[in-house]
């Protein structure tokens, strides 16, 4: 059985639009099961599509993680494309001219159910301002591809609050874009006019690959399912001096720096037994980012059982094995990250220092999991409310 997104579901009857000015958010993974992107399968169905509105990696998904995109024409329609990923986190929001004369705003993002992937923040930004100017909010629903079952992760402290925590929700959420829409008006927006289109067919425990619909790379660094399936976990390495293996064809997969021995690290990355992942020692060299045309030693994260599997536990796990066996050479990324400057970044991923402390050997594995296990417990009742399916 093939599932029918919100995106389906519109542009088969899209008496919502009819009449109306709108704008649409979307990128170019947000495609019709015949691949036709969400704007242009929704520019001539009785409504007027007046702007278009991009995430990180622009409409086409062509730039790397945070570069800058400046806004552009859609060389088909013809109308103008505004990009929310630019040169400050100013640029993260929709100005209010952007959406003065618009009836509602389309949001078709193809989200990965991490909370910090930040299309889900960038939504965020445009529901808030829709709700000051009156706005209505049409999410057009996808199924989450890492499955709406699994929760991993803690809360955002306040002093860790930035585009990659906007949503206080953890770090492996399991709600689709509508649901984090519904939490959003729970918590932050009783104001805001919202509809959520949702997607017929799909199951909580289903992964992308179980519900017949194509997958597009929704950024350029997220080229397969088990891409998104790691990334909670393998994306902390972006918080360091290690390589994420950006620049080769196994983004995320890849883990290494010229002066890791990844043998050591397999090894012990293995006698810890984690569960649904195995780690092979390999060397690799990137194209492009950190150790550009350097060869770097390290492993590849093979994912054995997905079910199994605890990402974001693996990944904390891997960095402080990583910071055993380099303690002179293992550092925190030194560069700003996300627009913020005076906060590390692996604490803006993770949303407190707690894990911090324990990559360092301050502290607690054990107590840091039991916590994390508690918000997770508790947010699974908090978001009873805004589940759909």
């Amino acid at each position: 059985m093939t599932v029918r997104t919100g995106l389906g579901r519109l542009v088969a009857d899209p008496a919502m639009l009819a009449g109306r000015r709108f704008a649409v958010l979307a990128n170019q993974a947000a495609v019709t099961p015949g691949l036709v992107t969400a704007w242009r399968a929704l520019a001539f169905h009785g409504g007027e599509l007046v702007r278009l509105f991009a995430p990180e990696h622009g409409l086409w998904g062509v730039a790397q993680d945070m570069e800058a995109v400046s806004d552009t024409r859609d060389p088909v329609l013809g109308v103008p494309v505004h990009s929310l990923y630019g040169h400050s986190s100013t640029t993260l929001a929709p100005r209010a001219e952007w959406l003065e004369g618009l009836d509602v705003v389309v949001v078709d993002l193809p989200d990965i159910g991490t909370r910090y992937y930040t299309f889900a923040a960038t939504m965020a930004h445009i529901v808030a301002a829709c709700e000051t100017a009156g706005v209505e909010v049409l999410v057009l629903d996808r199924p989450n591809p890492i499955g709406g079952v699994a929760l991993e992760g803690g809360p955002v402290e306040a002093g860790c609050r930035s585009f990659v925590g906007e949503i206080d929700v953890p770090v492996r959420h399991g709600l689709t874009l509508g649901e984090l829409a519904l939490w959003l008006r729970a918590g932050r927006h009783p104001d805001l006019t919202l509809s959520v289109l949702m997607c017929e067919g799909w199951q909580r425990e289903w992964w992308w690959d179980d519900t017949g619909l194509p997958w597009v790379a929704p950024s350029p660094n997220m080229p397969a399912l088990i891409t998104a399936a790691i990334y909670p976990g393998a994306c902390l390495v972006e918080a360091t001096n290690l390589s994420e293996g950006r620049g080769t064809t196994r983004p995320f997969e890849l883990i290494g720096a010229p002066w890791l021995d990844g043998e050591a690290l397999a090894r012990q990355l293995t006698a810890a037994g984690l569960p649904g992942v195995a780690f092979r020692p390999t060397f690799f060299r990137p194209a492009f980012g950190k150790f550009a045309g350097e060869v770097c030693g390290g492993v590849h994260w093979h994912v054995t059982d997905r079910t199994a599997m605890r990402p974001l536990e693996t990944g904390v796990r891997l960095l402080a094995a990583v910071r055993e066996l380099h303690p002179d050479r293992f550092a925190w990324r030194a560069d700003a990250y996300e627009f913020v400057a005076d906060v590390p970044a692996i604490d803006l991923l993770t949303g407190s220092s707690a894990a911090r402390a324990v990559i360092e050997g301050c502290g607690d594995l054990a107590e840091l999991l039991a916590g994390w296990a508690v918000h997770c417990r508790e947010f699974a009742s908090a978001r009873q409310p805004s589940l759909l399916y």
